[in-house]
């Protein structure tokens, strides 16, 4: 493992690579001595150890599915690499320009999701769910393959307060993102969680934007959606940690595109020998991207979204020798394929929610990508 300035770091990433960047540090794994895939993430997580212990390799990168339910074919895809370079500070690259898309197809359409949306509000109160996330995609086609280095280059430097990543999928499809959730990050005993769930977008009139913030702080509807989150990723944590130190209102934060509630959560550990892909795999997924009670909340996404997710809104990161590691949740991303890309972007339902509020809301998220892609105006 060796130590590279974070713009030569970025610079270097060619598809089939895995990146994930910080604001403060960038790793790059290149090449593959090992791949493992489960569909069982704790059973993946047990595996893991014991695969770097026979390599010798210092680490595993990958991906988790956003359904990792005991009927899931989806499988965890984890890769041991040949190569890792790492470095510290934030990327500073020229802005790379990307050929406009030929078609653009929204899935489902605006009209559809809004239905969709009442659908989901009224299935809560018939099921007893307390909340459920929808997602929509946006199909873009183009005349050449898709330059993923250059999304991914962009997404670093326009985002530097997110999570940007690069994984490669079964398949030759290419996961690319800029998240601004952190699903937990390991250090020794010390456990870490960002949890985000409420928004708001933000406005380029500054006086719209401090008024969007604050109305999402005072917001019953995303306080209730966020308090949501917050329980479960305590009870979650609680069996693994001796302590837990939890704020009691959370705080605001902002994206580029995005207003988010947030609530930092720090933990220590009881057991040495858990490791950040045992916590990765019994935290996901979380209400903040499927829904709670998570199985009927599962169930719901999957009976009202014309797709499947796969890798979105599953989870990224890697996990070292040592257990510590990191892992984002996967949203605000798009799959690559030759020359074909689908974005997602998604929002919380609760009995609250407004169909027009929560399509503005996944449109606002969709613009991370379109505006790191120099496509602003591809989503009308």
């Amino acid at each position: 493992m060796d130590e590279l300035p974070v713009a030569d770091l970025v610079a270097r990433y060619q598809r089939g690579d895995f990146l994930f960047t910080t604001a403060r540090r960038a790793l790059l794994a290149q090449g593959t001595l090992r791949t493992v895939t489960e569909t069982d993430p704790r059973r993946l997580a047990s595996v893991i150890p014991g695969v770097l212990a026979e390599t010798g390799a210092p680490l595993a990168v990958g991906v988790l599915p956003f359904d990792t339910g005991p009927d899931t074919k989806v499988p965890g895809h984890l890769v041991v690499p040949r190569t890792v370079h790492r470095s510290e500070g934030a990327p500073s690259l020229p802005r790379e320009v990307l050929a406009a898309p030929s078609h653009v197809r929204e899935v489902p359409s605006p009209e559809q999701h809004m239905a969709s949306v009442r659908a989901a509000v009224g299935a809560l109160r018939e099921r007893d769910l307390r909340k459920a996330v929808l997602a929509r995609a946006l199909d873009l086609e183009f005349s050449s393959p898709v330059a993923a280095e250059s999304i991914v280059r962009n997404l670093a430097v326009g985002n530097p307060r997110h999570f940007t990543y690069a994984a490669e999928l079964p398949g030759g499809r290419t996961l690319v993102g800029a998240t601004p959730e952190l699903l937990l990050r390991r250090t020794g005993l010390t456990v870490f969680s960002s949890p985000h769930a409420g928004s708001m977008p933000r406005s380029t009139d500054p006086a719209t934007d401090r008024a969007n913030g604050e109305a999402l702080r005072t917001s019953r509807k995303d306080q209730l959606e966020h308090a949501v989150v917050i329980d479960y990723l305590v009870e979650a944590l609680r069996p693994f940690c001796r302590t837990l130190e939890v704020p009691a209102e959370p705080e605001l934060v902002t994206t580029p595109a995005i207003w988010h509630l947030r609530t930092p959560i720090t933990g220590e550990l009881a057991d040495p020998d858990v490791t950040a892909l045992d916590l990765a795999a019994a935290l996901h997924p979380t209400p903040a991207i499927c829904g709670t009670p998570t199985d009927g909340a599962r169930d719901l996404v999957q009976e009202l979204e014309p797709f499947d997710r796969d890798y979105y809104a599953g989870a990224v990161g890697w996990v070292d020798a040592t257990g510590d590691g990191e892992w984002a949740v996967a949203i605000r991303c798009a799959e690559i394929a030759s020359t074909s890309m689908r974005l997602y972007a998604g929002g919380g339902i609760v009995p609250a929610s407004d169909p027009r509020a929560e399509l503005d809301e996944t449109t606002a998220k969709f613009r991370t990508l379109l505006t790191a892609m120099g496509l602003e105006d591809s989503l009308t």
